[in-house]
């Protein structure tokens, strides 16, 4: 006598991208797939970097061009002081929040996207 097999579909607490038959094969289809998220994750990367050169670049290139400023003092500490040791840390902090937001939501899209192509 034979042992009954149950038979389920995929599980959904795995990630699509787990159980995309496309992707794990490496398919023309997964290929394109793949691609369409990384082309999306190095536009992200590139906006962050360029957001970050020229907030953060342009500020010696400020202070060079404008000596003036330098000269200005905020509770007896001068403004460069000021600027690249505290308010460059909000900064920094606002990107990187940005840049995780901004990729999640690129991975849940692709996800979507599997999702969708596997119904």
């Amino acid at each position: 006598m034979r042992e009954r097999v149950r038979v389920t579909g995929p599980s959904r607490r795995t990630p699509p991208a787990a159980r995309s038959g496309d992707i794990d094969a490496e398919t023309r289809l997964g290929g394109v797939y793949m691609g369409s998220l990384l082309r999306e994750q190095l536009r992200l990367a590139i906006r962050v970097l360029l957001a970050l050169t020229l907030g953060l670049g342009s500020l010696p290139l400020l202070f060079h061009l404008a000596p003036e400023v330098t000269d200005w003092r905020l509770f007896g500490v001068p403004l460069p002081w000021l600027v690249l040791g505290v308010a460059v840390y909000p900064f920094l902090l606002a990107l990187g929040w940005y840049y995780v937001r901004r990729a999640e939501r690129n991975e849940q899209h692709f996800a979507e996207l599997l999702e969708g192509g596997e119904r």
